[in-house]
């Protein structure tokens, strides 16, 4: 949040609410306030200013000394705190003395009348010295700055000369006055008068100053409009946000334990009080598990029809009723006569205080879950918490009238996962465990330390496993064991789950052709042999560049090293072994200017932990891809080719290629653990291991691409650079197999799928981006024997592959890091462990369809 605020140029935030809501008709505090409890919301103020402050943003707690006990608005009239200073001090007051000896810097004073203090009647709290100077600055020793609340609430606006008013009792800072000319006038003859001295004054502004400087303001800040959203509105953002969202889901009542729902109980009745397609995210998610059958509940049904769907419902064992509507008057009619024989199973996803406005407690047996909102990530988690696959923890914060009391909530751990019978999907059981014992084949002979396995048919999960550990278990240390949850570098699985999306959403948007020159969206190659190269040549690896340029010899400083870099046999210079019959020299220089240890203006492409390269490389590698003279236009497998897509898509965009994918893909598919430069939003310890570099970077990559061509870029490529779990890449392989469709969200049309998944080469087994079986010569196809024609998908350098069947209804994803700790490790290709796992996915298809 505190980078969030100076991304925007924001260094003072009037927040936290330090506020205990322990009234429930409080119209204004509600849910900005922690809670009821004043121990918990001291402890979160504190928390939340002090997580403020320490990235440099000051923090503000409000609304002094206590707006959670009332049921007025000040925004609209003059609140009355009318309590004894005893009961002050424990409740209302709590928090803030909290605050203030946590040492934070800013407080607000609110609108309201506190008899106890100020026995003047009418006076609001921000206007009373024996409020803001006698108990905020002198019995409770505050000495930071003190803000008023807004001057323009009706709460105080009926007072004369309220800032000079605000200015006597104690105030600091004024927010929002009125006539400020008259106001400014007001004060300036006070000070003639000797109402208020010029040193009151000057203390003021100084204090004003010292806060500016300590909050490093002595220039003025600049702002960066360019990116600004997409630095606000981060991947780690949206993650905290997601997690946040998820952990506030709250079980109030499991009567009977009626949750987990068991599936083997079929079909279930999905009651829908609200808009038409807003639980559609929900219904989604729900079907992993049952058949749901939805009835929508329209307002103020006529007692014939609600009679009619109360039969209806009453015919299903299970009853889940969804609550999106916000005022809910309209159907208590129909709730007041609802008491099913069967359980029954609320779930609401509107604010809490809503819960009382529908009766429960009438059905057989009751479940009743609290969601706060309606979001799609919130709705598809209430679906898992009801099967039982998620877990929920949430506590209430401020209870809901007399029947949740604060801190209720139920404990719900996972019982189940999100599963198939896949024999009701056509494969058997058994034949499909014979993928476990592949897998961990590959690790039992040294192909890799871990991998992922994820198989879907029919858009149906029938297979999810993690296996092994993320590096080698080592004498006297324990590694990592692999989740599904964890993510590795990807490596050319890029090339097909990012580049060519990009490219897919400007042909389906009539941005680009296959047929147009790249060079017309790209001016540096007008004047070059590589002028006519089209889109399709690029995809299809038939433009004539080459297969890869070492963009890191540009890098490198020449005269830094002795002979030459690389060679065939170890020696005393050659001890970086990068190869299978490839040793390097790694006692070299970057060149001058070219790579600094720490992150500056100029030095913002991270290559490594701690290695950063200026980003007027980019140029460079540009200019190599010019330079390196064309072949003739057969087939060559062409990363270059796919660094140029990259290009082409930022130029039309006007995006970085992460950001565009992000925005059109990866954020509303709720993919949260893909993307490019993945410590930006995970944890180090989700991220497994992809080599040891003992060259270049000199370290063990964890976080950063292997691919030296797309580390040197920065790690956003068009080649390589994507990090992801096996489930999510299906995720993009089923949007692909649906047609351009996921989750009842569309992200391509069905004929641009077609096109793209479609066409192949008339000169080789490739598509348009894709790879393909290789029918010509099977020895050297990519793909199971068993596999059809119509497959398509990639592979990537790391140990990755990614295959769609289209005729037969399957994705498969196998991710691992066969590179680690050295990429010759081949024993993953000598063992033919993808393909091997391929053809045990068509054997366990019943019948032997193919």
């Amino acid at each position: 949040m505190p980078r969030q605020c100076r991304e925007l140029g924001v260094q003072v935030n009037f927040a936290p609410v330090a506020d205990v809501n322990i009234n429930p008709k409080n119209p204004v505090i509600n849910t900005r306030s922690f809670g009821e409890s004043p121990f918990n919301v001291a402890n979160k103020v504190v928390a939340y200013s002090k997580g403020l402050e320490d990235g440099g943003v000051l923090s503000v707690s409000k609304h002094f000394p206590g707006h959670g006990d009332t049921d007025v608005d000040s925004h609209k009239a003059l609140p009355v705190l009318p309590f004894t200073r005893a009961r002050l001090d424990s409740i209302e007051l709590y928090p803030f003395r909290k605050a203030i000896r946590a040492g934070l810097g800013g407080m607000m004073v609110g609108h309201l009348e506190v008899p106890t203090i100020e026995p003047q009647k009418g006076l609001p709290s921000s206007l009373s010295r024996k409020v803001v100077s006698g108990l905020l600055v002198n019995d409770l020793g505050f000495q930071g700055l003190v803000f008023t609340d807004a001057l323009a609430m009706k709460g105080v606006s009926g007072n004369e000369s309220i800032c000079l008013q605000a200015l006597k009792a104690g105030n600091d800072l004024l927010l929002v006055p009125r006539r400020i000319k008259e106001e400014v006038e007001a004060v300036l003859a006070a000070v003639k008068k000797g109402e208020l001295t010029e040193k009151e004054i000057e203390a003021k502004c100084r204090k004003v100053l010292k806060y500016k400087y300590a909050l490093g303001l002595e220039k003025k800040p600049h702002v960066q409009l360019s990116g600004l959203g997409t630095r606000i509105n981060t991947p780690k953002t949206r993650d905290l946000m997601r997690r946040l969202n998820l952990a506030a889901i709250t079980v109030l009542d499991n009567r009977d334990e009626v949750l987990p729902l068991d599936p083997s109980i079929g079909e279930v009745a999905v009651l829908n009080v609200g808009e038409a397609q807003e639980i559609r995210p929900f219904l989604k998610e729900l079907s992993q598990y049952t058949r749901p059958v939805e009835f929508h509940l329209g307002k103020n049904l006529p007692e014939a029809d609600g009679n009619r769907l109360r039969n209806a419902l009453a015919k299903y064992k299970r009853i889940l009723v969804c609550v999106t509507e916000h005022r809910l008057t309209p159907y208590q009619n129909f709730f007041a006569k609802f008491a099913p024989d069967v359980p029954v199973v609320y779930q609401f996803f509107i604010p809490g205080k809503q819960v009382l406005q529908i009766k429960q407690g009438d059905a057989a047996a009751e479940a009743v879950i609290l969601a706060h909102s309606s979001n799609e990530e919130v709705q598809r988690q209430v679906a898992r918490i009801v099967y039982g696959s998620a877990c929920s923890e949430g506590r209430l914060s401020a209870s809901i009238g007399s029947r949740f009391a604060a801190g209720a909530g139920v404990t719900l751990t996972p019982q189940s996962a999100p599963r198939f019978v896949p024999e009701e999907h056509g494969m058997n059981s058994r034949l499909l465990a014979e993928i476990d014992k592949i897998a961990e084949e590959g690790i039992r002979e040294g192909a890799y330390p871990g991998c992922q396995v994820v198989v879907l048919k029919d858009g149906r999960e029938m297979y999810n496993k993690a296996f092994g550990t993320h590096v080698w278990n080592e004498a006297g240390s324990k590694a990592l064991p692999v989740k599904k949850t964890d993510v590795y570098d990807i490596a050319s699985l890029t090339k097909t789950t990012a580049t060519l999306l990009a490219v897919m959403k400007l042909y389906d948007g009539g941005r680009l052709n296959l047929t147009d020159r790249v060079s017309d969206y790209l001016p540096f190659l007008q004047d070059t042999d590589k002028k006519n190269i089209t889109v399709r040549e690029l995809l299809m690896h038939e433009s004539g560049l080459p297969s890869t340029l070492l963009f890191y010899q540009e890098a490198i400083d020449e005269e830094s090293y002795t002979g030459t870099l690389f060679k065939a046999r170890p020696d005393a210079r050659h001890s970086a072994r990068i190869g299978r019959q490839t040793w390097a020299n790694p006692k070299f220089r970057f060149r001058q200017g070219l790579m600094s240890k720490v992150q500056t203006p100029e030095y913002t492409m991270q290559v490594s932990d701690s290695l950063w390269l200026n980003r007027s490389f980019k140029q460079e590698y540009l200019q190599k891809i010019v330079d390196t003279p064309l072949r003739d236009k057969r087939y060559r497998y062409s990363c270059v080719g796919f660094i140029l897509l990259q290009q082409l898509v930022e130029a039309r965009t006007g995006m970085s290629m992460d950001e565009y994918l992000a925005k059109e893909f990866y954020t509303p598919m709720g993919l949260e653990r893909t993307g490019y430069l993945p410590l930006r939003f995970l944890k180090k310890e989700d991220i497994v291991p992809s080599s040891t570099d003992p060259f270049l970077r000199k370290t063990t990559l964890q976080g950063f691409v292997h691919d030296e061509s797309a580390a040197f870029q920065g790690g956003v490529s068009g080649n390589a650079g994507l990090f992801s779990t096996a489930g999510e890449v299906a995720k993009v392989y089923q949007m692909l197999l649906n047609g351009g469709e996921l989750d009842g969200k569309r992200y391509l049309s069905k004929e641009t799928c077609r096109v793209f998944t479609t066409t192949v080469s008339r000169i080789s087994r490739r598509g348009l981006g894709f790879d393909k079986p290789d029918r010509r010569n099977p020895q050297k196809s990519p793909c199971a024997e068993s596999a059809p024609a119509s497959v398509y998908g990639h592979t990537g350098f790391t140990g990755t592959c990614a295959w769609t069947d289209p005729k037969n209804g399957l994705v498969y994803v196998f991710l691992s890091n066969r590179t680690y700790p050295d990429v010759w490790n081949n024993k993953l290709m000598r063992l033919d462990i993808r393909t091997r796992i391929q053809e045990a996915v068509y054997k366990a298809m019943l019948g032997g369809k193919k």
